[in-house]
């Protein structure tokens, strides 16, 4: 990480390349480029958990099946 003089001198870098007047839009587009990789992050993240919860009801699912399947057997042969 950069200590105190490299920030300035990083500041003072910025300020001449881009000028008083360019820097708030060169600020906003770093927020609006940060904004969306968080927002795509966050949909990434959501489609995963959506994807994990329905694995986990498939499972269930199965498992409901499999044991509807053991009593028509048990009933069968009961029959």
């Amino acid at each position: 990480m950069p200590g105190g003089s490299e920030w300035i001198l990083i500041i003072i870098v910025v300020l001449l390349m881009f000028g008083g007047k360019k820097i708030p839009e060169l600020m906003r587009g770093v927020g609006r480029g940060m904004r969306e990789f968080n927002d795509a992050k966050n949909n990434v993240k959501n489609e995963i958990e959506e994807g994990m919860k329905e694995k986990d009801t498939t499972g269930d699912k199965d498992e409901q099946i499999r044991l509807l399947k053991q009593q028509l057997e048990q009933q069968k042969q009961q029959g």
